[in-house]
């Protein structure tokens, strides 16, 4: 069995390899190609956390395991990371442990590689301006895997914790170091976003983090912060005007709270989730149909997309020779 730390995850698995794996899973998981259980949330209120429980199978990889991963936002005044994970894979013939890799990269990782994937699909090509809300653990990859997909001159960053934004140009610094010097953090967001193509938003806001006014016509959004039905990032009047694709129907209906709010209040309808992210991947679905058109993915994650990046990177250990290996038998 094998052992795969954050520095070896990050070293086989490049951002551009990830993205193009968001491509092929988000794919087989519109063709039913997959088994992802809706994931079990397990709320710890005495701390204001929940720990999640994220089974899957992916027989293209092939890839069959698991992710657990907690997120507690109390651990800011801990100065501790607010998200921490695990995922273990099995093997796909017999059922015997394989490896236990750091699931806290790995998120990071590829949430980040569905935003430039559904980026790479849905925004402008000329897109040059990217606006970052939320600079917690999710920030930087999801400028990172953007950048790899548009010529992004840009990065704009604001987030309400002072300390985030702060740390956020060495963060990214450590992942892709051209990218730092592009990085501006802002605290007029609503100055950055009429000069915005592509936004992201990463954060656990149960409100909407901007406002529908300050957008200009064009813009494509990745909002991958608000995973359960009581969060939203996302004015409902955004949602209602774009053209809105999602990970997974099913999650997107039972877990995102910028589409379920918006539901409730009757000003969205089922119909208005217009394809899933693989349906266009396949070409069965239009991405961008104009210039002017916003364009909108959610994405409330699935363990598919875990099970495929550690499906490689365990694929590439064992070529490579990294990773530590272990017995759990003695």
């Amino acid at each position: 069995m094998l052992a795969l730390s954050r520095q070896d995850v990050y070293q086989l698995v490049p951002m551009r390899t990830a993205i193009e794996l968001m491509k092929q899973v988000f794919r087989d998981l519109s063709a039913g190609q997959t088994v992802s259980p809706l994931r079990t949330p397990i709320e710890v209120p005495d701390v204001s956390g929940v720990t999640l429980f994220m089974p899957a199978y992916v027989p293209s990889a092939p890839g069959l395991g698991v992710k657990v991963v907690s997120v507690f936002p109390n651990n800011r005044a801990l100065r501790k990371p607010t998200i921490h994970a695990i995922v273990v894979l099995v093997d796909t013939t017999t059922g015997e442990p394989v490896a236990v890799l750091d699931g806290t990269y790995l998120t990071a990782l590829r949430t980040g590689a569905a935003s430039g994937a559904a980026t790479d699909l849905l925004a402008r090509p000329d897109a040059r301006v990217l606006t970052c809300i939320g600079a917690g653990a999710q920030g930087p990859t999801q400028a990172w895997a953007v950048t790899c997909v548009r010529p992004i001159e840009t990065i704009y960053v604001y987030d309400i914790n002072q300390d985030a934004v702060a740390s956020f140009e060495q963060r990214l610094r450590q992942l892709e170091p051209s990218l730092a010097a592009r990085v501006i953090p802002v605290g007029d967001l609503a100055t950055a976003l009429r000069e915005s193509d592509v936004i992201c938003t990463a954060t656990t806001s149960r409100s909407p983090v901007f406002s529908d006014a300050d957008l200009r016509p064009g813009v494509h959004i990745n909002a991958i912060g608000a995973f359960t039905p009581e969060m939203q990032e996302i004015p409902p009047e955004t949602v209602a005007r774009a053209y809105v694709v999602v990970d997974s129907v099913e999650a997107a209906l039972a877990e995102a709270g910028d589409l379920i709010k918006p539901l409730n209040e009757g000003l969205i309808s089922r119909d208005h989730i217009k394809a899933e992210l693989g349906q266009v991947v396949a070409g069965q679905a239009p991405g961008r149909t104009s210039t002017e058109q916003i364009t909108f993915f959610k994405s409330v994650g699935n363990a598919v997309q875990d099970v495929i990046v550690a499906a490689r990177a365990v694929h590439e250990a064992q070529a490579s020779g990294r990773g530590q290996p272990f017995d759990l038998t003695r």
